[in-house]
């Protein structure tokens, strides 16, 4: 059976989870829902399986803090023995709108902690992410403020939508590849 690892970033406790900086945790979350799923705490975080056609597809929330990410994608990529190329990472991205959805295969870390401590721990920029835009409204010198705020209720009242459109990419990438999925998804 050919296996995945969807990884949302966030950070652990009450106080983070409606953040901006908690994109990762509320798509899986969202997908949880809708599929019936619950997550079990294990090593290093909270873990759920979704059975997709054929594929076993881990969803991984990582416990280690946002900024210590890749302490957990490696160990489960490991033991699950998950080809490097079915790892999708979901972040947050200030530099995209918000809602914005892009998926790409390689990349810098663009100032993201959690993404710099992930390319550290599997030393390569090739993995999948899906940057989910939070925008970049915010005054100079406000970023974590913002970041580690929660939505707007302008943002809160179309976030639905977008985490719909979040998962669906995620399927998609499950079961057509990512060349397929940006094709389909990226911008839109």
């Amino acid at each position: 059976m050919k296996k995945f690892l969807i990884v949302g970033l966030g950070n652990i406790g009450e106080k983070y989870s409606n953040t901006r900086h908690n994109i990762g945790f509320q798509v899986l979350d969202h997908l949880a829902k809708q599929e019936e799923l619950s997550f079990e705490t294990v090593k290093l975080g909270d873990l759920s399986t979704l059975k997709l056609k054929g594929r076993s597809v881990l969803l991984l929330k990582p416990s280690t803090f946002m900024n210590l990410s890749g302490k957990a994608v490696k160990y489960w990529l490991t033991k699950e023995k998950v080809p490097l190329e079915n790892l999708l990472i979901i972040t947050d991205d200030l530099n995209l709108p918000f809602g914005t959805l892009r998926l790409k295969t390689k990349g810098s870390d663009g100032g993201h902690n959690g993404l710099k401590d992930l390319q550290d721990k599997l030393q390569t920029t090739k993995y999948n992410r899906l940057r989910f835009g939070i925008s970049d409204s915010f005054s100079k010198g406000r970023q974590v403020d913002y970041v580690l705020g929660e939505w707007t209720s302008e943002e809160s009242e179309q976030l639905n939508e977008r985490l719909d459109k979040s998962i669906a990419l995620i399927k998609s990438f499950v079961l057509s590849g990512a060349n397929n999925t940006m094709n389909t998804f990226n911008g839109k």
